[in-house]
């Protein structure tokens, strides 16, 4: 077996923030905001900032150690319009990113559905990997269920649900009592004070529709 380390390319999904401005003081207390609302779910998450609508200059400096006493890691910058935005950017730390026009690799094969039965407690954390998530049971706060695929809660969902971890758009969450924490698919999330109360403790799916999450009543 060889010791030489071997560099492949993996895919990751990552949050990316959307900045509409320069002022960085603005960026961080969003940031803060968000990690006191979900601390389990956003607590040293990787992030990139996506800088293309900005107009005047950023102090990268600042933005980095901002982002680091938010309790979020800085990963680097994407939408620099010219070199020396790239170059500011680089020597603050951040990595340069551009994105990418190549084609995206096949997905991985779905495996089994995983089925679990006991309810999942607070504090444990549930994921089925290249495939879809079925909880016959309820989801407690402080719980947190993961997929690649679609995840079904045939319960109580009052803790986090995350599906499509691996990027899949086409994921979607169904639960029968809908209270919860943090609701995921495809890096795109929404916490329990974004859902509208129309949603709240009833039979819901969620899926993915522009970026943003779309839900849906089920009267069956």
């Amino acid at each position: 077996m060889s010791n030489i380390p071997d560099l492949k390319g993996r895919s990751f999904t990552l949050s990316v923030l959307h900045l509409s401005d320069n002022q960085v003081d603005t960026t961080v207390d969003f940031l803060k905001q968000k990690t006191e609302q979900a601390p389990a779910f956003f607590a040293n998450a990787p992030i990139v900032l996506n800088i293309d609508k900005v107009v005047g200059d950023i102090d990268f400096a600042m933005l980095k150690n901002g982002i680091l006493e938010a309790g979020f890691v800085p990963v680097g910058i994407t939408g620099c319009r010219d070199k020396r935005c790239q170059t500011e950017a680089f020597n603050a730390g951040f990595a340069v990113m551009t994105a990418s026009n190549t084609p995206l690799q096949a997905p991985a094969p779905m495996t089994p559905t995983k089925i679990i039965r006991t309810p999942i407690r607070s504090g444990q954390q549930v994921y089925a990997k290249d495939g879809d998530l079925v909880i016959l049971n309820h989801v407690s706060p402080g719980a947190e269920v993961i997929a690649d695929g679609s995840i079904h809660i045939h319960g109580t969902l009052r803790g986090r649900a995350i599906a499509g971890a691996s990027g899949q758009k086409e994921a979607r969450i169904i639960c029968h009592d809908l209270q919860a924490e943090l609701v995921s698919i495809a890096g795109n999330y929404w916490l329990s004070d974004q859902i509208d109360g129309e949603f709240w403790q009833k039979k819901v799916m969620l899926s993915l529709s522009e970026e943003s999450l779309y839900f849906e009543l089920l009267t069956i």
